[in-house]
C-alpha cells in the first residue's frame, strides 16, 4: 500500500475507490487482488473511516471494536496488492469523459496532508467506485444550540479518535441500535450515563420478524450491548424522547417525554434530568454528494433518506461513459458488515468489466449475503423510525438551520404567508440549508417539517399537523450541490487553466 509520500499533481488507475471505510476498503481490496490497478481515497489520515476509527496512538482500530480482524485482512491486501492510497485527500469536484473519470483533489490539512510532499491535484480512472458513507442524522429540539449538546457519532468520534470525554454526565437520545455503543463507550472512559432514551418500543422488531432474523449475529452483538448496559447500571427508556434542552451557557438538563401511540409527546408529562452532555442520534443520512454529481438515480429508502439505485451487481444506473459502482451507506444504511459485502461485490464487478477473470461463483454468493444484509437492514428501520410527530415538540424559536439561523417559526411564516409548498422552496424564502453545512445537517428535518406543515396545517408553531413524508423528490434538492466540498476560488479558476 503505497501511502501519501510520493504523492504528485497526477495519478491515473483502472479503478478509483472514494473512500477508505469499510466499503471503500474492501472494493480496493478486491480490484488491485483482481489485477487491476487501484487509487484509494479518503480524507482522513489512515484507512478505516467512520466506524473502524483509530484511537490516538493505536495502528487499528480502538479495542472492543467489532470487526477488527476483518479490518487488519483488509489493509493487509491493500499493502500485499500494492494499492496506491491518497490519504488526507478530498474529493470536490468528478468529471467524466467517453473512457474515463478526472477526480479533482484537495488536501485536508493546511494545503496538504501530513508528512506527504506537494499534495495530488487530479486523479484519472478508468473506473470508479463511490463508498462516501454516511454522517449523522439530527431532529431540531428546543436548546439543541446549546454547548454540550452534540450528534452521537461526533461524540463517539472524539471518544474514538482521541479519548476525549465530550462531558461526565451524559444523556443519550434518539432511536436506533447505535445508541447503545455511545452510551456505553461513554460509560467505559468513565462519564454517567443519566439515561438513554429509545423513541420506539422494542416490540418494533415484531413488525418484520423474517427479516429481523435474517441476521442472527446482530442479535448476538444486541445481547452483548444488553448486558453492559446492566454491567454499568445504565437507565434504557423505551418510547421516550427529550424534548427540551435547558441551559444557558451550556447544558445544565433536559427535558424528557413518554410518546404516545401517533409519536407525539404526551401532553403534561415530563421529568427534568440534569446533564452536561447530550448525545443525539436519529440514525443516519447517506453522504450523496459524489453520487449525485456523477448522475447517479435516486429512490426513498425504508427510513425515509434517499438513497442511490443500484443494481445487483453495485452498478450505479449512470447513462453513457464508463461504469459508476456505489457500495456502503450511499445505497442504504445498513452497518459495516453489509458495507464490506457491497464494496467486495463492487470491486469483483468493477474487475470483471474490465476484462479480469472474476470467480461468478462469488459474485453470486456475495449477492445473496448483501440481499440478507439489506433485508435485516429494512427491518431495522421499521422498527426504529423517526416519530411521526416529531415537530410537535418544536417552539417558534427552535433553531432549524444553525447555519443560517432560521427558526421553526421562520419556516411557518414561510409555509403560511409566503406560500412556499415544497422543501425547495422553502430553502429558496426562508434559506435552510444555505450556509456552511450547504443543508446536510438540516435537510432532511427541512423537508420533514415542509411535509408536516403542508400536509395538514399550517397553524401557529407547535400546532399539531397531520404527519406526512417527504419524498424522494423533496430530498433531492436539498442533497444535490455542485461541489462536494467548500473549495477557493483560485481552485476553481485552475480548472479552466488545465483545460
Amino acid at each position: 500500500m503505497r501511502g501519501n509520500g510520493d504523492a504528485t499533481a497526477e495519478v491515473t488507475a483502472d479503478v478509483a475507490v472514494v473512500g477508505a471505510g469499510p466499503a471503500g476498503m474492501a472494493a480496493a481490496a478486491e480490484a488491485a487482488a483482481a489485477g487491476l490497478t487501484v487509487a484509494l481515497v479518503d480524507a482522513g489520515e489512515r484507512p478505516g473511516g467512520q466506524y473502524w476509527r483509530h484511537g490516538p496512538h493505536d495502528e487499528g482500530p480502538v479495542r472492543g471494536q467489532h470487526g477488527r480482524r476483518t479490518f487488519a485482512a483488509l489493509r493487509a491486501g491493500l499493502v500485499r496488492t500494492g494499492t496506491r492510497t491518497l490519504f488526507g485527500h478530498q474529493v470536490w469536484l468528478i468529471t467524466r469523459d467517453t473512457d474515463r473519470f478526472t477526480l479533482h483533489l484537495r488536501p485536508t490539512h493546511d494545503g496538504r496532508a501530513p508528512g506527504t510532499g506537494p499534495g495530488t491535484r487530479t486523479l484519472t480512472a478508468r473506473s470508479l467506485i463511490l463508498c462516501p458513507g454516511a454522517y449523522d442524522r439530527q431532529l431540531p429540539v428546543p436548546g439543541w444550540d446549546l454547548p454540550g449538546v452534540m450528534a452521537a457519532g461526533g461524540v463517539q468520534a472524539l471518544l474514538k479518535g482521541s479519548g476525549t470525554l465530550a462531558g461526565r454526565r451524559a444523556v443519550v437520545a434518539g432511536t436506533g441500535p447505535f445508541l447503545l455503543p455511545v452510551a456505553t463507550g461513554l460509560a467505559a472512559a468513565g462519564a454517567e450515563i443519566v439515561m438513554v432514551c429509545e423513541a420506539n418500543p422494542l416490540r418494533g422488531w415484531l413488525r418484520d420478524p423474517g427479516g429481523a432474523l435474517r441476521e442472527p449475529a446482530k442479535a448476538v452483538e444486541g445481547a452483548q450491548y444488553a448486558a453492559l448496559l446492566a454491567r454499568h447500571g445504565i437507565p434504557y427508556r423505551t418510547r421516550t424522547v427529550v424534548t427540551e434542552i435547558r441551559g444557558e451557557d451550556r447544558v445544565r438538563s433536559v427535558r424528557i417525554a413518554p410518546l404516545d401511540r401517533d409519536g407525539r409527546p404526551r401532553s403534561g408529562v415530563r421529568i427534568e434530568l440534569d446533564a452536561d452532555l447530550v448525545a443525539l442520534g436519529w440514525g443516519f443520512t447517506p453522504s450523496l454528494e459524489l453520487p449525485l454529481m456523477v448522475g447517479a438515480s435516486t429512490r426513498l429508502d425504508t427510513d425515509g433518506s434517499l438513497v442511490a439505485v443500484v443494481d445487483a451487481r453495485q452498478r450505479a444506473d449512470v447513462p453513457g461513459g464508463p461504469a459508476v459502482y456505489l457500495a456502503g451507506e450511499a445505497t442504504g444504511v445498513g452497518g459495516a458488515v453489509l458495507a464490506v459485502r457491497e464494496g467486495r461485490l463492487s470491486g469483483l464487478a468493477a474487475a470483471a468489466d474490465l476484462g479480469r477473470t472474476v470467480d461468478e461463483g462469488r459474485i453470486r454468493r456475495l449477492q445473496r449475503a448483501v440481499r440478507r444484509g439489506r433485508r435485516f437492514a429494512a427491518a431495522l428501520h421499521t422498527a426504529t423510525p423517526v416519530p411521526p410527530g416529531w415537530t410537535d415538540w418544536l417552539d417558534g424559536s427552535t433553531l432549524i438551520c444553525r447555519c443560517e439561523e432560521v427558526t421553526y417559526g421562520d419556516l411557518c411564516h414561510a409555509v403560511r404567508e409566503l406560500g412556499a409548498e415544497d422543501p425547495r422552496t422553502l430553502k429558496m424564502l426562508a434559506r435552510p440549508g444555505m450556509g456552511m453545512c450547504q443543508g446536510r445537517v438540516c435537510g432532511f428535518a427541512t423537508a420533514q417539517v415542509a411535509a408536516a406543515l403542508t400536509g395538514g396545517s399550517p397553524g401557529a408553531p407547535g400546532t399539531p399537523s397531520t404527519p406526512s413524508t417527504p419524498s424522494a423528490d423533496d430530498l433531492l434538492p436539498l442533497a444535490r450541490r455542485p461541489l462536494a466540498t467548500p473549495v477557493t476560488l483560485g481552485e476553481i479558476a485552475a480548472l479552466e487553466e488545465e483545460s
